[in-house]
């Protein structure tokens, strides 16, 4: 008996169409490997008509002219919409990476913030005035920078798009969205709510396919296009920023990690082994925030290995559509054979794994390792999986040297009770975040991104609003008379 598979197409102008040549693929739940749903597979002509609707919407349509407060009350309806269709945006998101249902819930409701927080923000945010002594006043303007291409990875699709899409909205930009193939269904459902909440045709634009040669290179590589905006891998971020140089075209890029967790003797415990938990097995490793090298103290390394290893043993590894389901499989078999062979070769390398390793299916599990040399690819490369690497460490100077010796500077976690050592760790870590007895706990306004290979520019607040805008300097002559006065 054949089972028809829902199919979700791409969002142009307005309309929900299949590519123009017909064709379809796949999407893959990781937990059955069983195909669930069919999606339109875009070529370049679909990016360019997805352009060009964008392009058409942000010259001739109202959304860049309307004003703050009606593009906020339509992107709070948004946002209402997808609190109301939360169990299906959810469920798209599980089945088409694997994670949990609880997590992906937790993503949509992050992704509805997202909407409510920058249509607020764009709504509020305040200008510069800029009194001068000579007779004249200059002010600020910050105007929509025109059609934004915003590329989306797999690990956080919904939450990640609308980190993206919700400030180049809130600014009165119209946006061509591309998700990443391996999870493409929640952006369709959310442009079918966007245009349901009344956002006008072309405002929000859906085109999937691949990358190289087809619908990536497409949008990265056309003129029209003002702004990309792409969170994924850093060699991928490499080849955008490339293709982005040809037209002098903005890129911002959060790119990828390999972050340390380091926990200091003082720490409380408990604490940080909750949290430290949380940053690598979260989401099976699969989050680029991931506290993959973790250092800890000498003094409390016995006890920390033990509740820590005891905690990632105790994760209940099953089907995401489980609520009871913890820890789920990895998002493609792709990913799955790339995250084993580094498991595979840990011995090779002189290393243990304490705990963990290849599971059933797709799955690898919470997997600890120790007394893995500083100069091994597990150490040094962004492994992207529930991989964890511990080292002790004896002295401040010593670690800040072991976490800064890497190409990534996304993000880091320091657990300490001494408020002396956090101020102080904090300001000599080379990276864009550092929790302090904490992980994945946001600020919107704050700004985020990584130095080095983790990324070029920020996100957040005025930082958002800096990226999607043409800031403007307006000086005006104030105390001419007029002629014969």
């Amino acid at each position: 008996m054949t089972t028809t598979l829902e199919f979700f197409g791409h969002v142009i102008g307005g309309v929900e169409v299949p590519s123009l040549d017909g064709a379809r693929f796949d999407t893959v739940n990781p937990w059955t490997r069983q195909a669930w749903a069919e999606v339109a597979l875009g070529s370049r002509a679909d990016a360019e008509a997805a352009v060009t609707a964008a392009r058409q919407a942000f010259d001739e349509g109202p959304w860049p002219r309307m004003g703050y407060g009606e593009r906020q009350r339509l992107l709070h309806r948004l946002a209402a919409a997808m609190e109301d269709n939360a169990d299906e945006l959810a469920a798209a998101d599980s089945r088409d990476m694997g994670k949990p249902l609880n997590q992906c819930h937790h993503d949509v409701a992050r992704a509805a913030m997202n909407f409510r927080f920058f249509a607020d923000h764009a709504k509020m945010a305040t200008a510069e005035a800029l009194p001068m002594d000579t007779g004249h006043h200059a002010y600020t303007r910050f105007e929509a920078a025109g059609v934004v291409v915003a590329i989306a990875p797999w690990n956080f699709p919904l939450m990640l798009e609308s980190w993206k899409v919700a400030p180049a909205l809130a600014w009165g930009n119209t946006v061509v969205l591309k998700p990443a193939e391996d999870t493409p269904t929640s952006a369709t459902i959310m442009a079918r709510l966007a245009l349901e909440a009344g956002l006008p045709p072309g405002v929000l634009n859906v085109v999937h396919g691949y990358g190289a040669d087809s619908v990536g290179a497409a949008l990265t590589e056309d003129p029209r296009v003002d702004r990309i905006t792409f969170t994924g891998e850093t060699g991928t971020g490499k080849i955008i920023s490339r293709a982005a140089s040809a037209n002098l075209t903005p890129v911002s890029l959060e790119l990828g990690g390999k972050n340390c967790n380091i926990v200091f003797a003082d720490a409380e415990l408990d604490n940080a082994v909750h949290w430290s938990i949380q940053s690598i097995f979260r989401n099976a490793g699969q989050i680029c925030l991931s506290g993959s090298r973790l250092f800890v103290e000498r003094p409390i390394l016995d006890a920390f290995l033990e509740k820590f290893v005891a905690s990632a043993e105790a994760m209940r590894i099953g089907d995401p559509l489980n609520t009871e389901t913890d820890f789920g499989p990895l998002a493609s078999e792709e990913h799955f054979h790339k995250v084993k062979g580094y498991i595979d070769t840990v011995e090779q390398w002189g290393g243990r794994i304490l705990s963990g390793g290849v599971g059933e299916g797709w799955q690898v599990k919470p997997t600890v390792l120790v007394d893995m040399p500083l100069d091994s690819p597990h150490v040094t490369e962004e492994i992207f999986g529930p991989v964890v690497i511990i080292h002790p460490f004896d002295t401040e100077d010593e670690v800040i040297a072991l976490a800064n010796e890497s190409d990534y500077g996304l993000d880091a976690q320091v657990f300490t009770e001494n408020l002396h050592t956090a101020h102080r760790v904090s300001a000599r870590l080379q990276v864009g975040t550092v929790w302090v007895n904490c992980f994945f706990i946001r600020d919107l306004r704050a700004p985020f991104g990584g130095v080095g290979s983790s990324g070029v520019g920020r996100e957040g607040g005025n930082f958002s609003r800096e990226f999607f805008t043409e800031p403007k300097a307006v000086v005006m002559q104030i105390n001419a008379r007029p002629a014969g006065s």
